[in-house]
């Protein structure tokens, strides 16, 4: 369906009468009975990972349904669903996994899905939760992040479908052959302005001191007409997102309904999931400090598995039903024990850790994380080498000193000097009460001095202060 080169010669409303008249023709051929929003894409793909409830009771017990467009997502017919990502830096982050959790559980249900990155609309940038305009992207970075976030989807979502039921597509593809005034003609004037400054994204920053560039204003018809190319050459009929995505998404659908003047049987539905928030009520993002990425090439899985081995008791329920594919009665069995008092503290967050690590990163993910946090754990007998130690490097403070400084130096006094611990005489009580270790091993000696074996691979020294305080001294 050569839609770019439909644009230049007629109208797209003509156009994409064709494309429904075209579908109906090869729904009748089949014999099938299906309607407009059962492409023929849609029939290749019929394996299931769950039961037969329908997708949005799953997600509704789970906590991920925020609203619906309409009741009729409740039937169990098959659905092509699409979520977007905007490239606006080379990894997605934490806040964009339920996106990608809400698209497993379609695949798993046995529909097929699109990832959109947007390599066109990240020029622009969503306003929708923002309080000012984003930076702009250069197109390198733009191609570089398109590449990236693409190849990160493919990887997670590897594990819930076949190849087949997962497509990743570009937005600039499409973009870069739309004219101005063809779009304006046969799609701006379908848009209506009091509609679009009603919606919240709009109307907050209208209100605030900063207010809204046009640019941004148009972010929403843009979004609108990606979901109307993905209805129309893709057979798309749902588009998922965040609750702060509605307003976007109900563009899309009110978009392709005036267009094409779509029957019930032809109906396009919009699915928003609640924010992933932090225990202060903000969203994770990228921009602020500590940003849990996704790629393993900006946060290692031994960093990401030890972020949710660190989630409060009182979030670890939730996070287990939002963000894994544990059956809610295991959930619930994991929630009982909490409660026990035989329980071994963290064993949910161990848990958590595990599922959410391998879905991300994969088995390998999860066996580099598990063998980090072992035998960096003060005590553990594991032997350390220099890669181990530095996939903590981001997250621990490090010293550098000269190997000749280093030499026959007493660990009190280099515990003291790369600012580990305060005094000489704090590592003492430190070293008495058992709670000081170079390389793991535990130090009673107040004699010790750090030998040539001490440096791990000839490049680092590590040392603990306890259980959680580490110090890597780096030799040079």
């Amino acid at each position: 369906m050569a839609f770019a080169a439909a644009v230049a010669v007629s109208s797209l409303l003509l156009r994409t009468r064709t494309l429904l008249l075209r579908c109906a023709n090869q729904t009748l051929s089949t014999g099938s009975g299906l309607g407009i929003s059962q492409f023929p894409l849609l029939l290749r793909h019929r394996r299931l990972y769950c039961s037969r409830r329908n997708v949005v009771e799953i997600l509704e017990e789970r906590g991920l349904l925020d609203s619906l467009t309409s009741d009729a997502l409740r039937d169990t017919k098959p659905l092509r669903v699409y979520c977007g990502f905007d490239p606006t830096a080379e990894s997605l982050h934490l806040g964009n996994l339920l996106g990608i959790i809400v698209l497993s559980w379609f695949l798993r249900c046995g529909h097929s899905a699109v990832a959109l990155v947007g390599g066109a609309t990240g020029r622009v940038g969503d306003p929708s939760g923002k309080s000012l305009e984003r930076p702009e992207l250069d197109s390198i970075a733009l191609d570089r992040n398109v590449s990236s976030i693409s190849a990160t989807i493919r990887s997670i979502l590897r594990t819930s479908s076949s190849s087949s039921s997962i497509e990743i597509l570009n937005n600039y593809d499409w973009w870069k052959d739309v004219k101005l005034l063809d779009f304006l003609k046969d799609v701006g004037r379908f848009a209506r302005v009091g509609a679009m400054m009603s919606k919240e994204s709009v109307r907050k920053r209208l209100e605030s001191e900063q207010g809204m560039s046009y640019t941004e204003f148009t972010y929403q018809l843009l979004q609108g007409y990606d979901f109307l190319r993905l209805f129309c050459d893709h057979g798309v009929n749902v588009q998922i997102g965040g609750s702060d995505q509605w307003g976007n998404i109900t563009a899309g659908t009110d978009l392709i309904r005036r267009i094409l003047q779509a029957e019930e049987g032809a109906a396009a539905y919009g699915l928003t999931f609640p924010l992933l928030l932090k225990s202060d009520g903000t969203k994770f993002g990228k921009s602020e400090d500590g940003a849990i990425w996704l790629s393993p090439s900006l946060l290692s899985p031994y960093q990401f598995y030890q972020y949710f081995f660190s989630i409060s008791d009182a979030d670890v329920i939730r996070f287990l039903k939002i963000l894994t594919f544990l059956s809610i009665d295991e959930i619930s069995q994991i929630e009982s024990e909490m409660q026990s008092t035989g329980y071994a503290q963290n064993t949910a967050q161990r848990r958590l850790a595990e599922e959410v690590t391998r879905f991300v990163h994969g088995e390998e993910g999860l066996n580099e994380a598990l063998k980090a946090t072992q035998a960096l754990r003060p005590g553990a007998q594991t032997k350390l080498d220099w890669n181990t130690i530095e996939t903590i490097a981001e997250d621990v403070p490090s010293f550098t000193l000269p190997k000749d400084q280093v030499l026959n130096l007493s660990l009190l006094d280099l515990s003291v000097s790369t600012g580990l611990l305060e005094s000489k005489s704090a590592a003492r009580r430190l070293m008495k009460q058992g709670g000081l270790y170079l390389n793991n091993d535990r130090v009673d000696s107040e004699g010790k001095k750090i030998e040539a074996d001490d440096i791990v691979d000839g490049k680092v020294i590590l040392i603990s202060a306890g259980k959680k305080n580490k110090m890597i001294v780096r030799v040079s």
